[in-house]
């Protein structure tokens, strides 16, 4: 959940402020205008030109379907819905529109924890593989041990061990 929060927070923010260049914008050409200073025309122009084409693409093309997917993720997480009839009940989203949503929440990285099996989300209890140990005599001290890939010494002497 935290990831798509971090998305929409991020989506939101570049929306705000290229909705407030706009009005920036032209409050800095009037005021380049009457100073007389082609530099501050120049980035009020740029502010402008910014505000005009990128907010509604900013409203419409990052934060809108981001928080699409993060009300997918919010069923899924936090209202424990768990089909795609379930969901596409509860959002009032045709079933094809679920399934595309949540394959995008997968592949974003959003549903983590989480697999799909046919139309059912269900918990990921898989683990990652424990660590292999390997059983060493220590060359300098004669100690018998085991020992691990990530820290290949003699808990004793401390002296590196060759794999």
């Amino acid at each position: 959940m935290q990831a798509v929060r971090r998305a929409l927070r991020k989506s939101l923010i570049l929306s705000v402020i290229l909705t407030l260049a706009l009005p920036l914008g032209g409050a800095l050409l009037g005021v380049g205008l009457a100073i007389g200073q082609p530099a501050v025309w120049a980035i009020g122009i740029a502010c402008m030109v910014m505000g005009f084409y990128g907010c509604p693409c900013a409203w419409t093309m990052a934060y809108a379907p981001t928080k699409n997917l993060s009300r997918i993720v919010s069923a899924v997480v936090e209202e424990n819905l768990c089909t795609v009839s379930e969901i596409a009940s509860q959002l009032s989203l045709s079933e094809t529109d679920v399934r595309n949503r949540l394959d995008l929440c997968f592949r974003k990285r959003y549903l983590t924890g989480y697999k799909w099996e046919g139309d059912a989300i269900v918990l990921n209890d898989n683990r990652a593989p424990d660590k292999r140990a390997y059983a060493a005599e220590c060359p300098f001290c004669g100690a018998k041990f085991s020992y691990t890939a990530d820290d290949p010494r003699c808990p004793y002497c401390g002296s590196p061990i060759k794999h």
